[in-house]
């Protein structure tokens, strides 16, 4: 008689167990890692407003729509009309006016990008929102929902942190939504 040979369901049992911690691990780091983006875009919001609320409280208007911006750092930075208002020609010098104030990393009039590789605007009017507001690209879904929860009321649509899709829901399988706060 010829003695056969396996695995038993011990051997069996060990390693499912041992795949299990494995997948266990790295979907709990997944976790991890996409909620330290989601705190990494939380912070970005509150040190972008507190830097163009420092500019204001220095210079006397927001960066991108300082009428003195030349004057102050010279070319190539260009003044803003000086109304108040971030327009469409002022979105990029925002960037370029707090960096050359000082208050933010880097040079020139590139937007920045957040954690989930889509770029940061400042300007005027989005997502329902009136007045200077912050933007974020390429914001996931289900992140989006849980930035509105920390920062506001939960809701797409209401309060100072909305989705550009007018929904009171976000859609949690979106992989790039654009989310804006109220400055």
């Amino acid at each position: 008689m010829k003695k056969q040979s396996g695995f038993t369901l011990i051997e069996i049992a060990i390693v499912l167990v041992i795949i299990g911690l494995l997948l266990g691990g790295v979907l709990k780091g997944q976790e991890m890692m996409t909620n330290a983006k989601i705190k990494r875009v939380a912070n970005d919001f509150n040190g972008i407003s507190a830097a163009a609320f420092s500019y204001l409280d220095r210079y006397s208007s927001f960066p991108g729509d300082d009428p003195n911006a030349n004057a102050r750092w010279g070319a190539p930075l260009v003044s803003g009309g000086g109304n108040g208002i971030i327009n469409g020609g002022e979105q990029p010098d925002v960037w370029e006016h707090l960096r050359a104030s000082g208050l933010i990393s880097g040079t020139g009039t590139v937007d920045p990008i957040n954690s989930f590789g889509g770029r940061i605007r400042v300007q005027n009017n989005g997502a329902g929102l009136l007045g200077t507001v912050i933007c974020m690209r390429n914001v996931p879904g289900k992140s989006a929902e849980i930035l509105d929860r920390q920062v506001d009321d939960g809701v797409g649509n209401t309060g100072e942190f909305r989705q550009t899709v007018n929904a009171a829901a976000y859609d949690l399988n979106a992989t790039a939504l654009e989310v804006c706060k109220k400055l």
